[in-house]
C-alpha cells in the first residue's frame, strides 16, 4: 500500500512513500480521497491543472489543496490522478466524476492541507516519502 495512516489525536495523518516523485504526488491525492470517499472509480470528468512553486514540499501543499478546492467547488470526486513534474512546475490531470450522496456518502471531510511536518525526503534506496496531516 503506499500510504499508512498514522496515530494523530484530531486530524488525518498519512506517510505516503513512492518510487518517484510523480507517484508521490499522485498517491498523496489518492490518499486524501481515500479518506473523503469510499467510492471512487469514475472518470466521467477530466480537469487538468498547471502549478508552479519555489520547492517541493510547497508544490505537495498547493497541489492537494487545489485538488481539495476543485472538488468541492465542482462537486466532483476525483478517483484517479496523472502527473508531471518538470523543474518547479506540475502539470495534472485528474478524472472523476460529479458527487453523488447515494455513493459517495460516508467519508471524512477534510478542511485543508497542514504544512505542519510536510517534508518531502528521498532515502538510499531512491525512494521518496512524505507525511501529510490533514485538517479535518
Amino acid at each position: 500500500m503506499p500510504f499508512t495512516e498514522l496515530e494523530h489525536t484530531a486530524d488525518i495523518l498519512v506517510r505516503v512513500s513512492a518510487s518517484s516523485l510523480e507517484h508521490l504526488f499522485a498517491e498523496s491525492a489518492n490518499a486524501m480521497f481515500s479518506f473523503m470517499h469510499e467510492q471512487r472509480e469514475g472518470r466521467s470528468v477530466m480537469r487538468k491543472l498547471s502549478l508552479e512553486a519555489a520547492d517541493m514540499d510547497a508544490l505537495l501543499h498547493d497541489f492537494l489543496s487545489e485538488l481539495l478546492f476543485m472538488a468541492e467547488v465542482d462537486n466532483l470526486v476525483f478517483s484517479d490522478i496523472e502527473v508531471s513534474i518538470s523543474g518547479p512546475t506540475l502539470q495534472a490531470t485528474v478524472y472523476g466524476e460529479l458527487f453523488d450522496p447515494d455513493v459517495h456518502a460516508g467519508g471524512t471531510e477534510i478542511k485543508g492541507i497542514s504544512y505542519y511536518g510536510l517534508h518531502i525526503r528521498e532515502d538510499q534506496d531512491h525512494r521518496y516519502r512524505v507525511e501529510i496531516l490533514f485538517d479535518v
